[in-house]
This record gives C-alpha cells, structure tokens and sequence, in this order.
C-alpha cells in the first residue's frame, strides 16, 4: 500500500465464504512509528518498512523476532517493499515528491536515490521486482515508473504512461495502490483501493483491463500464487480469489478475518501462511498506535 485517503475507511462488506480467524503469531517491530510494506527473503526472513521514518525492519517468523536493520536517512520515508533476492537489492517506494530508493542489504548501504514523475504531485506507492527490473506505482497519475536490473547493475529508470480502466481515477485523485507481477515479469497486477478493483497491466504497451468478478473494497495490496490471489483490505480483512487462466476473471474463495487485523496494510506468503502488517492506519496522521506488528495467520 500505501498512502490512504480518509474516504477508503466507506467500505462495503463482502459476502463469501465464513471468515476464518487463525492468528498464528504476532512480531511486534521495535520503535516503529508506522508500518507499511512487506517483502520475503527467504528462509522465513522478511523486510518491513516504517512507512513515516523510513526504517526497514528484518524479522525471523521460526523465532518471532524483529530487529531494525537499516536506518534511513533524514527525510526517507518507505511506502511498499520488494526484495531482489538475486542481487541483494531492496528496492523501497518513497511516497511523497515521487522519491524511490534502493539498499543493499549484504551492506546495508543506500545504492540508488530517485525521483520520478513530478515531485510536487507524485506518490510512489509500492514497487514490484521482476527479471526485467523493478516497477513503482504512482498514486496521483496514471503511470508507473521502471528501474531495469542487468546483471545487478540498476539502467536508466523510464516511465509507462497507462491507458484503458487501469489508468482511472480524475486527475490528482488517489487511484493505483499496489503492484504486483507474475514470475515471468510478463503481466502486471495494481490494486485501485478506491473502487476497489484489480486491474491487469501490460508492462511493454501499458494497456489495462479489469479483472472481472474481484470487488475489494479498500483493497491496498495483493498477493499471487499462482493463480490464487489474496487481496489485502483496510476493512480488516482479506479476501481470497481464484483467477481464470489469463487472469482475466475471478471468483470468491473465502475471507480472512482476526481480531488482531488492525487496518492490515500489505502481507507476503510463508508456505501455507501469510505474514500481514498491520498499520493501525486509522488511528491518526501519522498513525498513533503504541506497537506496530506483523500478524502470522493461515492462508
């Protein structure tokens, strides 16, 4: 996810299959001050970031420990999370004034500072890593920007004007939330929390459609495998979906619901679970809750 407007909290509640409660574990992240992105790295190893300071916290689901692994510069901030496992390269959406950043976590050293789009406007939102390179949402324009990685060097970063559904939204108006990518990198997924659909993006001519059947209200970021999607919603819950072979269509296959869902913001998959940032986004600007956590629940 990541930024949201106060409107996404009028939310309408879907009705499918029973709402399943299977909290599992819960990693509190040491003096967070917010919480946003999720990423895997593997072996149970995940990244969070601290979506107001800009700190990246490394957590270890076997022990349900948490540590702040790199802390940011001044003036960072850090909105979605994805890793590049084949290179060690964290790449982090900046939020405001379009700002994006790349760490190294071997070193844990800054390697790469941008801005894209128009710093007054722009709000680089979540980021998503394929074999091509890493592509970064922008909240406020019908774009997405790209990094290419060769051979773990980072290219000159270009932007990819969109078109159809997928570009919606009236000028200046909070639309695309998260990005996600199959594993070829061939075909994109956004999130558009308001109206709470999920469009399909393809990332060499930027044309969109709609995944028919997917209504997520205040949806703020998915999960794929497969063809198993899991959209996650600021009305403390996450619905699943089964997608049709081109992904053009999806059905209802249940909800995720826990006590302990506290506006979850962004989750990753762990085997037959889900690890799921809770934001406590409601509570204030910037947020005011005394812990931030990750919830470990069944997917």
């Amino acid at each position: 996810m990541r930024r949201i407007l106060a409107s996404a909290s009028a939310v309408l509640l879907l009705a499918v299959a029973a709402p399943a409660s299977a909290a599992t574990r819960v990693i509190v992240l040491p003096g967070a001050t917010s919480a946003e992105g999720i990423t895997a790295a593997g072996g149970g190893t995940y990244y969070t970031g601290d979506l107001f300071a800009g700190t990246i916290f490394r957590e270890d689901v076997r022990s349900g420990k948490a540590e702040r692994f790199i802390e940011a510069p001044p003036g960072a901030a850090a909105a979605g999370v994805d890793l590049d496992r084949r290179h060690d390269l964290l790449f982090v959406a900046g939020g405001d004034h379009g700002k994006a950043y790349v760490y190294n976590v071997r070193t844990k050293a800054k390697v790469a500072d941008y801005t894209f789009g128009d710093p007054q406007t722009s709000y680089v939102n979540d980021v998503a890593v394929t074999p091509q390179g890493a592509w970064f949402t922008d909240s406020y324009h019908p774009q997405l920007f790209f990094v290419p990685i060769v051979a773990g060097r980072l290219g000159t970063p270009r932007t990819l004007p969109l078109s159809g559904p997928g570009a919606g939204g009236s000028p200046g108006s909070f639309f695309m939330n998260d990005v996600i990518a199959t594993p070829s990198g061939d075909t994109l997924l956004v999130a558009a929390t308001i109206p709470g659909k999920v469009y399909k993006i393809n990332p060499v001519t930027g044309a969109s459609a709609e995944i028919a059947g997917v209504d997520a209200p205040s949806v703020v970021s998915l999960v794929l495998e497969g063809h198993r999607l899991w959209a996650v919603q600021l009305d403390d819950k996450i619905t699943r979906w089964c997608l049709d072979g081109d992904l053009s269509h999806g059905t209802a296959a249940g909800t995720i619901t826990d006590p302990l869902f506290d506006q979850p913001v962004s989750a990753a998959k762990i085997g037959d679970r889900l690890a799921v940032v809770n934001s406590h986004i409601y509570s204030g600007t910037p947020p005011t809750s005394p812990t931030y956590e990750v919830l470990v629940v069944d997917a």
